[in-house]
């Protein structure tokens, strides 16, 4: 899927905090908590907004990464759809923790800010093959998709989950770091995996709130 910079500002001039796409529903209130290790990712879909430097309205998740107790990360990330139903990112605020203090925001952009674009970070109509820009700052955020398959069965600590939507997540500033993402119609990111050749796997084991309660 290539866009076009006149495209793309036609479709952002349609976006906002509503986000229903079924392969990554953000539902105000919802909170998905994952598993890496000994680490624990709880990503909550927050009711706050935020107007964004490119003049769209977002949708605030915020996402606080643990270890043992203690904040490794916390991220407020912003998102939004267009009316043609494509998410898109629009930037993150983003800090690093060792011994509790704030070590690094690297990574951190907003869309119409230094030349930082929104991305792509689902599509409307996802099809295998599709290629998206996710994030758009150079040298500091250019993470980049390819969707490899519409029909993977995933298990999780939660449950399984069939017919779900596999991506080979790529950035040219980690280039041996690539990751396989999948997403589940209805929840979102249930699984991502390091393909790096380590061992890293981030499990969904728990998804509560904006209607729905479930536990692994």
């Amino acid at each position: 899927m290539l866009i076009t910079a006149l495209l793309s500002a036609a479709l952002l001039s349609t976006a906002g905090p509503t986000i229903t796409n079924p392969y990554l529903p953000m539902r105000p209130g919802s909170r998905m908590v994952y598993r890496e290790g000994a680490q624990r990712d709880v990503v909550t879909v927050t009711h706050a907004t935020r107007r964004m430097a490119n003049g769209v309205e977002a949708r605030v998740v915020h996402d606080v990464v643990t270890e043992r107790g203690r904040a490794m990360e916390i991220t407020d990330d912003y998102y939004a759809q267009d009316a043609s139903g494509n998410v898109w990112y629009l930037g993150e605020a983003t800090a690093e923790y060792e011994h509790g203090k704030v070590v690094s925001s690297e990574g951190s952009f907003e869309a119409g800010v230094d030349g930082a674009q929104a991305g792509i970070i689902m599509p409307a109509h996802p099809r295998v093959g599709m290629r998206y820009r996710q994030e758009q700052y150079k040298g500091h955020a250019e993470d980049r998709a390819k969707i490899v398959s519409l029909d993977e069965r995933v298990r999780v600590p939660l449950r399984r989950y069939r017919h779900t939507m596999m991506t080979l997540e790529t950035s040219p500033l980690e280039p041996d770091v690539p990751e396989a993402k999948f997403y589940a119609r209805g929840v979102g990111v249930v699984l991502a995996v390091d393909l790096s050749g380590g061992t890293d796997r981030e499990r969904l084991v728990k998804v509560t709130g904006g209607g729905r309660t479930r536990r692994g």
